[in-house]
């Protein structure tokens, strides 16, 4: 299959790229900027501006479908700035469905979040069933209105949709804004780890490379019309991360400040409907991926080309670059 992969560039989308390749796809990559790990040469790439139609029409022509992943993510963007991340998020999304509807694309893989289920009530853990309440947070607004997008351009012009909820990702090619990288960072350079509140509240992390078979998974014919989460069963904590930190990097304090304003709080989610559906599972434990990221990073310390790619890694949509769900 022709795969075009929106926010193909970034962290995410780089490894979506990756394991399409593994399963003798054809991707092509639609992003602000060119990809850092892959060239041109090895992967089409077409850099352009989400909220351009016609340059997402020819991104996506010829394209049996497509993987929808651009997005702003990093919560903190969101609360300085929550025009830019409606913009992005939500006339971005709507953009791209036009675009898929227009040149005749067979499906669309939506790339939401698993703090849709911020508030809502039911059993844990929370299912793909479960009923959602109109969300607190502006970013996980913009994240339904893309769920919601979707499912009307399925219903009004039959255009196949699937929903996939990420749980956080976090592993090679990180921001380094986000929660595990900051720790790593920061760890390294023999500072202390700041903790917010407690520590307690939870994260039902994903390592990404895990991320991306679910999302090639999600390809298959059975996925149409279908939500997934995308989620293992494992809980950890903020204070695990900052442990987990120490125990691979350094024996680093740990320094606990005040709760941040907006942060997002989480319910345990389930992700069964994703392993008896599609086959997928989380494959890879916290502690594990973590290593992982770790000897990521050292090994690029000392290469100053891979280093600056690691710090584009955040490329995934317009006006500026981001990419889907983080703490």
């Amino acid at each position: 299959m022709k795969i075009l992969v929106t926010g193909g560039s970034g962290f995410i989308g780089s490894h979506v790229v990756d394991v399409l390749l593994a399963h003798g796809h054809e991707p092509r990559i639609f992003d602000i900027v060119p990809s850092p790990y892959i060239t041109p040469e090895q992967v089409e790439t077409v850099v352009g501006d989400l909220l351009d139609l016609e340059t997402l029409r020819a991104a996506t022509r010829g394209c049996d479908a497509v993987i929808h992943l651009a997005a702003v993510s990093d919560v903190n963007d969101v609360v300085r700035d929550p025009s830019r991340a409606e913009l992005v998020n939500a006339r971005g999304t709507e953009v791209m469905l036009e675009a898929a509807l227009l040149e005749k694309i067979k499906r669309v893989l939506y790339a939401s979040t698993v703090w849709v289920y911020g508030g809502a009530a039911g059993e844990e853990p929370l299912d793909e069933d479960t009923s959602l309440v109109p969300p607190a947070h502006f970013y996980t607004a913009t994240k339904v209105a893309g769920e919601l997008f979707c499912h009307s351009f399925d219903e009004l012009y039959g255009l196949e949709q699937t929903i996939l909820r990420f749980g956080i990702p976090y592993g090679p090619r990180a921001r380094a804004s986000t929660v595990v990288a900051q720790f790593v960072s920061r760890a390294l350079a023999g500072e202390p780890l700041t903790v917010t509140g407690d520590g307690a509240q939870t994260r039902q992390f994903v390592y990404v490379e895990d991320l991306a078979e679910g999302v090639v998974a999600a390809l298959a014919p059975v996925a149409a019309g279908r939500t997934y989460n995308l989620v293992g069963s494992e809980q950890v904590s903020v204070r695990q991360i900052a442990e987990t930190v120490q125990d691979l990097v350094g024996n680093v304090p740990i320094v606990h400040v005040d709760d941040r304003p907006a942060d997002l709080r989480s319910s345990a989610i389930s992700g069964e409907r994703a392993e008896r559906e599609l086959g997928w599972r989380l494959e890879t434990p916290f502690h594990q991926g973590v290593r992982r990221y770790v000897a990521w990073v050292k090994g690029i310390q000392d290469t100053p080309s891979e280093a600056a790619a690691s710090r584009m890694a955040g490329s995934a949509s317009s006006v500026p670059r981001q990419e889907p769900a983080e703490l």
